[in-house]
């Protein structure tokens, strides 16, 4: 621990939070303000998959969260993420990471970073940031700007990105425009492990190499439209730039020492999206559809959709839903899109909270066709003013060539304990 403690890159988080929060008028404000945890995990895979014979992977994760408002219009925000992992999931690096390119997580990176600015009915904010849009809550097909960290495909936390955003307020209309000039793709599963299949026309033993890869450079812009009336509220948003998710392509033969090249890009999108909330006297009715097209000729056009219901009733909140796609022209080869993979499949969630320091969470994904299943069931209990644990068991099951199916060995048990302070 001393040497964790003493390297470089672990005295820089003290520098990094001086100089976006050490300005004197920020102290003489007393405005400053912090969170944070500490929090491990441990998945348990009963059967080994193919190309991954672990079945234990321990993970832990500390947080910091900092805020500062040195004047009424003016916020500024830091966060900073330290991990390590068992199973090489994780850098050995120390530099911090400000990007969130590399296949792996980082070992130190910059969660977010960004001032807002806020004067009226304008908002402006700067940095890395969350930008998230859509209603729906299990697949979202409006949310362009929302790249996910998908080393573990079913539990796969959103990743920030350097963007503007500007917000303006009209009474109950809200005009929203994002500028992104820096890309951050969605981080995929590591090829040499479980979360990764290998293509079923592949050779046994065959190795998978991956050629380095060559982002987009050009910004990426979006507008969102929206607004709420006395009975429904609803928003129409553009995007233009690039799927965070990459299509993949066979650099070349395999080799005769049993190696196989693959290439990774990011293709051209723009879609045309819709979303709205209406609220019934018993239910909410959610839904969403967007259409995508694409200037690459190795890049399906297509609709994808969204229905959902939701009501709360007593400590029980109920979501259920469909998700649907209408491809328009197909031309991908190979690609990894999760939330086209949940297309065509039933999606429920429900959420119960016992007493204030217990909940159980139970979600579940079925494909129409019952190709696919996934089924979680989560128990989390507060132990006090800062421990928590949540034990969650998730079944996969399905047909090899079903997305959920393809999972099939990947069942497993997660167990997490955090200490929040």
């Amino acid at each position: 621990m001393g040497h964790v403690l003493g390297s470089p890159a672990a005295r820089c988080w003290p520098i990094v939070l001086a100089g976006l929060l050490g300005h004197p008028h920020i102290g003489a404000a007393q405005a400053l303000s912090h969170r944070g945890f500490v929090e491990g995990t441990a998945y348990v895979f009963p059967l080994e998959a193919s190309n991954d014979p672990e079945n234990v992977v321990g993970d832990l994760l500390a947080r910091e969260e900092v805020s500062a408002r040195p004047a009424k219009w003016l916020l500024l925000a830091a966060g900073l993420d330290l991990r390590a992992n068992t199973n090489q999931q994780v850098e050995d690096s120390w530099e911090p990471d400000l990007d969130d390119r590399g296949r792996q997580r980082p070992r130190l990176s910059m969660r977010r970073l960004a001032a807002t600015l806020t004067r009226g009915r304008f908002t402006l904010e700067a940095g890395r940031q969350f930008v998230r849009w859509g209603k729906t809550d299990i697949v979202v097909p409006t949310d362009r700007f929302a790249p996910r960290d998908f080393l573990t495909v079913v539990d796969a936390p959103y990743l920030a990105i350097a963007a503007v955003r500007g917000t303006v307020q009209f009474g109950r209309r809200t005009l929203e425009a994002v500028l992104a000039p820096h890309f951050t793709p969605s981080r995929i599963p590591l090829l040499d492990q479980r979360w990764t299949v290998i293509p079923s026309d592949l050779p046994p033993n065959v190795s998978i190499m991956e050629r380095s890869v060559e982002f987009p450079t050009r910004s990426q812009a979006g507008l969102r439209w929206g607004e709420t009336r006395d009975r429904f509220e609803y928003s129409v948003s553009f995007f233009d730039g690039f799927n965070h998710v990459p299509n993949f392509g066979r650099a070349g033969p395999v080799t005769a020492s049993g190696e196989l090249a693959i290439s990774r890009s990011y293709p051209s999108l723009r879609s045309y999206g819709a979303d709205a909330a209406i609220p019934f006297s018993w239910f909410t009715l959610k839904t969403e559809a967007a259409y995508f097209t694409s200037s690459s000729a190795s890049t399906d056009e297509y609709v994808l959709y969204a229905i959902q219901i939701e009501r709360q009733t007593g400590e029980w909140l109920l979501i259920a839903g469909y998700a649907g796609e209408a491809v328009t022209e197909d031309r991908v080869q190979l690609s990894f899109d999760p939330d086209r993979g949940l297309s065509k499949t039933f999606l429920g969630r429900a959420s119960y909270t016992i007493d204030p320091n217990r909940s159980l969470v139970l979600e579940s994904a079925v494909r129409q066709n019952l190709d696919g299943v996934y089924l979680k069931a989560e128990y989390s209990l507060s132990l006090g003013q800062h421990w928590r644990a949540t034990a969650a068991g998730v079944l996969l099951a399905g047909e090899p060539d079903d997305f959920i199916g393809h999972y099939r060995r990947n069942s497993h048990l997660r167990l997490v304990l955090r200490y929040s302070f």
